[in-house]
């Protein structure tokens, strides 16, 4: 069984291309500040790498 990850948004999306915005709204994200814990999952690995520059990661 996998394990969870907790992201928290830390940057606007403000300016970001369409699909980091959509991208964040899957992500369950969508506010500086929001926390989310998602199943670390390859698929949600991939979200998280391709808006890494906005969220911060916790194992």
């Amino acid at each position: 069984m996998a394990g969870t990850v907790k992201v928290t948004q830390v940057k606007s999306a403000l300016g970001r291309k369409p699909d980091q915005l959509q991208t964040l709204v899957g992500l369950g994200l969508n506010k500086i500040g929001r926390t989310r814990e998602l199943e670390d999952t390859p698929a949600v690995r991939g979200m998280i790498r391709k808006v890494e520059h906005l969220v911060r990661v916790e194992e």
